[in-house]
């Protein structure tokens, strides 16, 4: 999957439910995987049960936005839910509030979560329902969701989230853009600091002795 995000354009799919929990996203019975990929295929399984609904319908197949309810990943912190909605192929999510937790780990999943006020995603809704093939085009640069039709929201996103969405960067991506400052660090250690994962200890009880 791609991991920078500065623009997405996608088909939008409707989900006119407050409260998803973690557990409608990604059931409890898939965590056993020891994988951490093929989730997509469960995405909403229980739900998907159902024929009529939404990602079960054909005008929504491929779609990589979804518009949902207020309070959208609520329950449990499982990481599964934003790693079953990446892999099923959303990059952005629109509703008026998320849970905490799943907000950051849609960051960290690449995936662009976009708060909108609650008549704006009511408006997103309707449109998507009346129109065929209704898409959106998120631009993260700009901060701002426009679909070709009137509709013109800008949104907030916290700078540092912003800044690696733009950049592709996870965790280690961050700490890597450091590593010319932490090779020059380990350059200039003690030998006697440096090489097995027991220098720390070996460290702590060379100053010991020194000391005694």
């Amino acid at each position: 999957m791609e991991q920078r995000f500065v623009r997405h354009t996608g088909l939008v799919v409707p989900l006119d439910r407050v409260n998803v929990d973690t557990d409608q996203i990604m059931p409890k019975q898939f965590l056993k995987r020891i994988e951490r990929t093929g989730f997509g295929e469960y995405l909403f399984h229980d739900w998907r049960m159902d024929p009529e609904f939404e990602l079960n319908q054909p005008r929504y197949a491929g779609a990589s936005v979804l518009v949902a309810g207020k309070n959208f990943g609520c329950g449990s912190s499982r990481e599964h839910a934003p790693w079953g909605l990446a892999q099923y192929g959303f990059r952005v999510l629109i509703a008026p509030s998320f849970a905490d937790i799943f907000y950051s780990n849609c960051f960290k999943n690449f995936m662009l979560p976009v708060v909108l006020s609650e008549a704006q995603v009511a408006d997103l809704m309707s449109r998507t329902r009346s129109l065929a093939g209704y898409a959106l085009s998120v631009d993260l640069e700009a901060q701002l969701v426009t679909d070709g039709h009137g509709f013109r929201a800008t949104f907030e996103v916290d700078p540092f989230r912003r800044y690696c969405l733009l950049n592709g960067l996870d965790d280690i991506g961050l700490t890597l853009q450091q590593e010319a400052a932490i090779a020059a660090f380990e350059a200039r250690r003690p030998r006697w600091m440096k090489g097995s994962p027991l220098a720390g200890a070996a460290a702590t009880a060379h100053r010991g002795e020194a000391l005694a």
